[in-house]
């Protein structure tokens, strides 16, 4: 499974690279929001939603909103997208505390979860395409937000494997590890520290970089624990098998669900991206 891991990594990264820095807004939106709908299309099976027809319907109804998010181009609407995510994720910390919430495989239950998918999906897609936008300088930073939530994820699965002793949340994912989690907001932080000198990011602004990169490793272990509690609650491991080794694109992009809405707004205020 490690094998399958690191070659499925291999391919994606580098792929994904490419597209933050060689393509302009419009397509970089565009894989993004496919991406996401694919996120979606999983989460919308956990939450109970059986129905491929009805997930095609949603999907193709969520897709007309983000074609119309995209056309309508009004800045602050990203913004404020992206700030009812990052506050969305705060009310999930809450939920994480009360494991049986919601549990039940029950009608109003499956469109809370749902509705929860679309406050994790949407303003995720309105932060990365806010962040994206504009010059290389931007996709620059827009590659610094998902190296750090890749690195922390990355340090985390490594660093729990090798070190991992202490359960993070045994009840949820008994995987994960605090050692785990120290491991990846270690690499996390040398990798904002690159990111932060290659960009030129010095002083106090440095300091700042680097709390800013802290809170994003944290939300993004509320991001995967949350996934982990919902496919917990679904019975399913997986939330699909596209990705060898690492399954669903859901299981792929838990993390930055919660992580980048938080680093955009917070590198909004504090460097005026």
């Amino acid at each position: 499974m490690s094998a399958q891991r690191f070659l499925t990594a291999l391919i994606i990264g580098p792929a994904a690279i490419l597209l933050i820095l060689f393509t302009n807004n419009a397509w970089f939106a565009l894989v993004i929001a496919g991406s996401l709908l694919g996120g979606l299309w999983e989460w919308a099976r956990i939450a109970g939603f059986s129905s491929r027809l009805f997930r095609a319907v949603l999907l193709a109804l969520v897709a007309l909103l983000l074609w119309i998010i995209w056309h309508l181009s009004w800045p602050w609407l990203w913004t404020t997208l992206a700030t009812l995510g990052a506050g969305w994720w705060l009310l999930v910390l809450f939920w994480l505390r009360q494991l049986t919430f919601a549990a039940s495989p029950t009608t109003p239950h499956a469109w809370l979860k749902l509705g929860a998918g679309l406050l994790a999906l949407l303003p995720t897609w309105a932060a990365l395409v806010a962040l994206h936008d504009g010059t290389m300088r931007r996709h620059a930073w827009t590659l610094l937000a998902l190296l750090i939530v890749w690195a922390a994820d990355s340090g985390a699965y490594m660093a729990g494997v090798r070190f991992g002793r202490r359960h993070l949340a045994p009840s949820i994912s008994p995987g994960k590890t605090w050692e785990g989690v120290l491991g990846g907001t270690v690499l996390a932080l040398l990798f904002t520290a690159g990111g932060a000198w290659l960009l030129d990011v010095r002083g106090l602004k440095f300091v700042l970089l680097l709390g800013i990169a802290l809170l994003t490793v944290f939300f993004s272990v509320v991001g995967d624990l949350f996934e982990s509690l919902l496919k917990r609650q679904a019975a399913v491991k997986d939330s699909g098998a596209m990705f060898p080794g690492h399954g669903g694109l859901l299981d792929r992009m838990d993390s930055m669900l919660a992580a980048l809405p938080w680093f955009y707004i917070l590198t909004k205020i504090v460097f005026r991206i």
